[in-house]
């Protein structure tokens, strides 16, 4: 989303003419005050906050490593490599999610292998992703969509028994646990991603996280231009002199800033009182939202404690996309901000060129992508930006449906 999608900073809006913005960062002065001390240190890059930051995160996951990185596309492109995969390998994703999660599979030059979702909770349906494995297949991309984590420990099982990797991408589920296991730690390796819009955010960011000491250690290695590990120098009797320009491997500057992280691990330190007031947000939908005919509301396993991305809903089945379409743009014609969310991956111009795919490939995805609207949810949201919000939706629906007749 662009920045004119977010508020700067996020706090209720002082002119109840203004847009009802989509999303924000939630930002303090414990994060301006984070920021201003590592610029005032003159340390910039490869510092005391990165390592503070890996930490809170990998704990936050459950998991023994993290790995900063300047974006979660960033974290998934990395965690393929580390695992080795490359040309000639497929990797079974869904094609109901953000962009970014198939296309790290194109940068290794391996095959995105799509599956079908399931309608509830709009994950890839477990069947069907066991179905799709074949010879050529090295590893399960399994997307918390939405941030949910639903048969996520049913993919972990898949790929076990068919001892193919699991890459977890958790970019919109920090601080989700399902049945008693936190998101990051269901796959070999998990990447997060700290855009405006996620629960917490360091600007542009990202972070692998793993129990796997050597796979941390090859990621570390890659994310920094390829530079050799401490590891590799001890195997050769190096005595480490020259480290810093000894390249092992073809790497890549994803290193996340002293300055960005900084900012995380403020937020992190804030990470309980950031997700309470999200939940609050989404608890305040769910109730002012339960009433209205014709939407599907987000459909929350037990045993799941959510976190929330993002707040959103589906228009009933029958609805097409260009209803669906004329409900956002009254929705934004009367300031509120909203979005489509997702747009099928596999009806994207790459992927058709590339593929071939067609309307009909994947027909439960493209039937959620056609109905679903994503309405705004950050923690600025006061409880009248709510009641707006419903009461809007409830009159260009209203309207909607007169209309079809």
């Amino acid at each position: 989303m662009p920045p004119s999608d977010y508020p700067s900073p996020s706090a209720p809006r002082q002119n109840p003419s203004q847009e009802i913005a989509l999303s924000g960062p939630d930002i303090s002065e414990l994060e301006i005050d984070a920021v201003s001390r590592v610029l005032r240190s003159g340390r910039l890059s490869i510092g005391p906050m990165q390592e503070a930051f890996e930490a809170l995160v990998s704990d936050a996951a459950g998991c023994d490593h993290g790995v900063a990185v300047n974006s979660g596309t960033s974290g998934l492109h990395l965690a393929l490599l580390a695992l080795g995969i490359g040309p000639g390998d497929e990797v079974i994703t869904t094609p109901f999610s953000f962009v970014a999660s198939a296309n790290a599979i194109l940068y290794v030059g391996a095959t995105p292998k799509f599956v079908d979702i399931c309608p509830r909770s709009l994950n890839m349906d477990p069947e069907k992703v066991e179905q799709a494995i074949g010879p050529r297949t090295k590893a399960i991309l399994a997307v918390e969509a939405l941030g949910n984590p639903t048969h996520m420990d049913r993919y972990a099982a898949i790929a076990n028994k068919n001892e193919i990797h699991l890459v977890e991408d958790c970019c919109e589920a920090l601080g989700t646990t399902y049945n008693g296991r936190k998101c990051g730690s269901f796959g070999r390796v998990g990447v997060f991603g700290f855009y405006p819009n996620k629960q917490i955010t360091t600007g542009e960011g990202g972070m692998i996280v793993t129990d796997d000491q050597n796979l941390a250690d090859l990621c570390r290695s890659l994310r920094n231009q390829g530079r050799t590990m401490p590891s590799e120098l001890a195997q050769e009797g190096s005595s480490g002199l020259g480290l810093w320009l000894s390249h092992e491997r073809l790497g890549y500057n994803y290193r996340l800033s002293e300055i960005a992280c900084a900012l995380g691990v403020a937020q992190m330190r804030r990470f309980g009182e950031i997700a309470e007031k999200r939940r609050r947000v989404a608890s305040e939908y769910l109730d002012r939202l339960m009433g209205i005919p014709g939407i599907i509301l987000p459909t929350i396993e037990s045993g799941t404690s959510m976190s929330w991305f993002v707040f959103t809903i589906r228009l009933e089945r029958g609805y097409t996309g260009e209803e669906r379409d004329r409900v956002i743009q009254g929705l934004r014609n009367h300031d509120v901000g909203c979005a489509p969310y997702f747009p099928c991956i596999h009806l994207m111009p790459e992927y058709v060129r590339r593929f071939g795919y067609e309307r009909g490939a994947f027909p439960i995805a493209e039937s959620v992508s056609d109905r679903t609207i994503a309405l705004p949810f950050h923690n600025g949201l006061t409880e009248r930006d709510i009641d707006m919000v419903a009461q809007t939706l409830s009159v260009i629906l209203s309207r909607e449906n007169l209309a079809r007749g």
